[in-house]
């Protein structure tokens, strides 16, 4: 154990988040049993750290982090180490990578029964069900950790600490928050930078970002979808096929018979697939109001803007479909979004019709919200779409 309190050490002393993550303060960290979902590299082993710095410290002994991958566990039980740390005061344990241990959720299940004074922060992958696993629910509390909203990666790079907003603060008063951010910064000399590199945090390690992505998207395939999922490594050409097919004509209304034709499976396998992809974080799926799966969306996008680049490095990608994805995306946050009504594209929390515009001079009628490109500020129903980066 003490080479785990080593290696916790050293972690949180070299530790430098750029910035803060607003989810810290949403989690009720009283609760025993702590789940920190998220796709791969969002950073959820960073979210874990920078909570042992905050509320302990490098040197407080309370407090340990530790990996799952570690060899260490091979030989010896997660509920043991877990009953040992307890007894040496131990307070809260932080455990990374819980899904590549075998056996996690009941042993999880049997420190949060054997082990009351003992707190648990796990983090896993978004495509884990953890209030569906019969051994965690009704004890386990989850959150989702998701890549950098605009705002935090316009915070980041400009130095400054604009708060986040509702989006019925972003609705009634776009002109005021829009006004009072401009006086500081200027959001679309950062925003197109976003849509292409600012989801995901390793944008900020020197190496190729597209080449980074690619393999973080091909880690998703092969470690969150089929080892969690348990689906046979054969299936994982099919997999990519479909994803890259989505990826090409996103936004789409998939045709569901001609993608079984293209990647020889079942109708039923293809939403399966399609269904996995969306809990990957790889998609996201548009349906009509009081419509969901198993039927069929009416659009797929991109999860993000900046999952469409690298995937087509020939092919310029539309910034119009870039943007939509944009509003989807950072929207969807504590929102719900369905298929637009009219000409719209998103019909948002039942209430409000979006068109998503990147020709800041268009004409607009007074029947619809606007979310547009390359404006600065807005006035009434024309809000800048920058903005709705400012949801967390």
């Amino acid at each position: 154990m003490e080479s785990f309190f080593r290696t916790h050490k050293y972690l949180i002393e070299h530790l430098h988040p750029l910035v803060r993550r607003e989810l810290m303060d949403e989690i009720n960290w009283d609760d025993r049993l702590i789940g920190i979902k998220g796709s791969r590299g969002v950073g959820k082993t960073t979210f874990l750290l920078d909570y042992a710095r905050e509320a302990f410290g490098a040197d407080n002994r309370e407090c340990l982090y530790v990996n799952l991958n570690h060899f260490y566990f091979t030989e010896r039980t997660l509920m043991d180490f877990a009953t040992e740390f307890s007894a040496k005061g131990g307070r809260v344990l932080l455990i990374d990578q819980v899904f590549k241990y075998s056996g996690w959720s009941k042993e999880l299940r049997y420190c949060y029964e054997q082990l009351p004074d003992l707190r648990i922060v796990f983090s896993g992958s978004s495509v884990m069900r953890l209030k569906d696993d019969p051994d965690l629910a009704g004890k386990v509390v989850s959150y989702n950790l998701r890549g950098f909203s605009f705002r935090e990666y316009l915070n980041m790079l400009s130095e400054n600490h604009f708060p986040s907003y509702k989006f019925q603060d972003i609705i009634e008063r776009h002109e005021e928050i829009a006004k009072e951010i401009c006086t500081k910064v200027r959001p679309l000399d950062y925003f197109h930078n976003y849509l292409h590199h600012g989801f995901y945090p390793f944008f900020l390690e020197k190496r190729n970002f597209s080449e980074n992505l690619l393999k973080t998207m091909n880690m998703m395939l092969e470690v969150d979808v089929l080892y969690i999922k348990q689906i046979e490594q054969t299936y994982l050409p099919k997999l990519r096929r479909l994803l890259y097919l989505l990826a090409i004509s996103s936004p789409c209304s998939p045709n569901v018979s001609q993608l079984s034709k293209e990647i020889e499976t079942s109708r039923a396998t293809v939403m399966n697939y399609i269904k996995y992809l969306k809990d990957a974080r790889l998609v996201n799926m548009l349906y009509p109001a009081g419509e969901d799966f198993p039927k069929k969306p009416a659009k797929i996008y991109m999860y993000n803007s900046n999952l469409m680049y690298p995937i087509s490095p020939v092919d310029k990608v539309d910034i119009g479909v870039a943007c939509e994805t944009f509003f989807f995306n950072q929207v969807q946050k504590d929102n719900i979004l369905h298929e637009g009504r009219k000409n719209a594209h998103f019909w948002v929390n039942d209430a409000y019709n979006f068109r998503i515009e990147t020709n800041p001079k268009f004409k607009g009628s007074a029947d619809m919200y606007y979310a547009v490109d390359e404006l600065e500020s807005g006035e009434g129903h024309v809000i800048p779409l920058w903005l709705f980066g400012f949801l967390y």
